[in-house]
């Protein structure tokens, strides 16, 4: 009895303060395995494309499903994953023209940028997911006050909150636009610079976007709401520290 108890006490305590481990787990999961089973099957094992492309999308199309029967949610992350795997597939099948092979490349970063967009007009910005893990850190006490401000902040920080929230839905905003620029610069380069010089230049279009997109994103979303979460912790600490000293006054 005393060991459930233990147990539950501790599974209870996880969930209300999740650690490291806890807040990468989507981007391991949703990202970095299909990502990495990708060039697994494909490298290592020797597949197609095509074929790696289809067993990199198990992962992310369980954890779909499992989400809309089980949780009754949708899994962001993983479907988006899921549906670029599905352009990726049939994008294969696109041959012939070498500007037209260029212009398909975009094609990827054009179903991420609207897919960041649109969980945004949804109310649920799919980059937060990257984005939390380095802010919070696993520490329980910025875990607490990224709550707390998602939920509408503590007594008087109700303007802090409405802030913090905008800044979460800015930083997908920036990051669902830097890459639809991207795709739409790299697709007007394949029309318009020699074949030659595209195959090399998408590559640098592609890293000077990734660039463009930490940095701005960074200052203006991200760098302030790590601010509000530093001050909501403060804020946190100075509540708990005045509740004693109430009740001795009582």
């Amino acid at each position: 009895m005393t060991k459930n108890t233990g147990n539950q006490s501790r599974n209870e305590q996880r969930t209300q303060n999740p650690g490291m481990l806890d807040n990468f787990r989507p981007l391991l999961l949703d990202v970095a395995v299909p990502l990495g089973s990708y060039y697994l099957f494909k490298d290592a094992f020797g597949m197609s494309t095509f074929a790696a492309l289809a067993w990199s999308s198990v992962v992310p199309a369980v954890r779909t499903v499992w989400s809309l029967v089980r949780e009754r949610r949708t899994n962001a992350l993983a479907g988006l994953i899921l549906v670029v795997n599905v352009v990726s597939l049939l994008l294969s099948f696109v041959s012939g023209d070498p500007r037209l092979m260029l212009a398909k490349d975009s094609g990827v970063s054009s179903v991420v940028a609207i897919g960041i967009l649109a969980s945004v007009w949804l109310g649920r910005p799919m980059m937060t997911a990257g984005m939390k893990p380095f802010l919070v850190k696993g520490d329980a006490e910025k875990e607490a006050a990224w709550e707390r401000l998602m939920a509408g902040g503590s007594d008087g920080a109700s303007d802090r909150s409405v802030a913090f929230r905008g800044k979460e839905r800015a930083f997908s905003v920036v990051w669902g636009l830097v890459l639809l620029a991207e795709c739409v610069t790299r697709v007007v380069g394949a029309y318009t610079i020699p074949v030659d010089t595209m195959v090399w230049l998408g590559g640098v279009i592609l890293g000077g976007a990734m660039v463009i997109g930490f940095l701005v994103s960074g200052g203006l979303a991200a760098g302030p709401m790590e601010e509000m979460l530093t001050a909501e912790v403060a804020d946190g600490r100075a509540r708990q520290q005045e509740r004693p000293a109430a009740a001795v006054a009582a």
